[in-house]
C-alpha cells in the first residue's frame, strides 16, 4: 500500500501544488485546511507522514505538533513555513518536528526530505540484521572511538590473514552497513569517510 501524507496548509495554491507533487510521485495525500481539523484528521486517519504548516488558523502548527506528541503520536512531521528564524525553527524542533523546511523551497529538496522521514520511520519498525564481517567491522570502528580505521586495519582483523580481499571489499561492506543503519545512506551521518585513509564512527558528543 502506497504512504499517506496528510498537507496541513491553509493556502490553497501550496496546498494544490505539494498535493500534485506528492501525488506524481505515488503518494496517497489526504489534506486539512486549519490545525484543528488537520490535528483530528491525524488522530483518525494515522498517515505515515505530515507535512505542517506553521502559520495556521485556528491552532498553529507548534500546537499541533505538540498535541500529537502530547497523546503519542510518532508520525513524522515535517514542518513548512515562511518563518526563516532560528527561535522558530527551535520552537518547531523542541513541539516534536522532525524536520524544517523554510518557504520557498525547491520540489527536490521537498521528496529529498519526505524519502528520508520516510526510509527512517520504516527503518525505526524493523530489527536490523548485521552479518558477522558487518558487526566486527562497527565493533571495530567504535573501538576506535572516533579515529579512524583504515581499509588494510579492517582487512587484517575482520577478513585475516588466510583470505585475499581487496580493499574495495571493505568499501562494499561500508556501504551495506550504511544502508542498514543511516537514515540518509547517500549523505551518512554516523559511518564517516576519511578520505585516503579509511573510515570512522561519529560518535555522539
Amino acid at each position: 500500500m502506497n504512504s499517506r501524507i496528510l498537507i496541513i496548509e491553509d493556502e490553497l495554491p501550496m496546498r494544490t501544488a505539494l498535493k500534485d507533487c506528492l501525488e506524481a510521485e505515488g503518494y496517497r495525500v489526504l489534506t486539512a485546511v486549519e490545525g484543528q481539523s488537520g490535528l483530528e484528521r491525524a488522530l483518525k486517519e494515522k498517515p505515515d507522514l505530515i507535512l505542517l504548516d506553521i502559520m495556521l488558523p485556528k491552532l498553529d502548527g507548534f500546537a499541533v505538533c505538540a498535541e500529537l506528541r502530547r497523546v503519542s503520536i510518532a508520525v513524522p512531521v515535517l514542518m513548512l513555513t515562511a518563518k526563516g528564524q532560528v527561535e522558530d525553527r527551535v520552537t518547531g524542533l523542541d513541539a516534536g518536528a522532525d524536520d524544517y523546511l523554510v518557504k520557498p523551497f525547491s520540489t527536490d529538496e521537498l521528496l529529498a526530505r519526505v524519502r528520508a522521514l520516510m526510509r527512517r520511520t520504516r527503518r525505526g519498525r524493523k530489527q536490523v540484521h548485521l552479518t558477522a564481517k558487518e558487526y566486527a567491522m562497527l565493533r571495530l570502528m567504535a573501538e576506535a572511538q572516533g579515529e579512524p580505521v583504515t581499509r588494510e586495519r579492517f582487512l587484517d582483523v575482520v577478513w585475516g590473514y588466510t583470505a585475499f580481499p581487496t580493499t574495495r571489499t571493505v568499501d562494499n561492506h561500508i556501504a551495506s552497513l550504511r544502508a542498514k543503519l543511516e537514515p540518509d545512506p547517500e549523505q551518512p551521518r554516523w559511518i564517516k569517510t576519511v578520505h585516503g585513509v579509511g573510515y570512522r564512527l561519529e560518535l555522539p558528543k
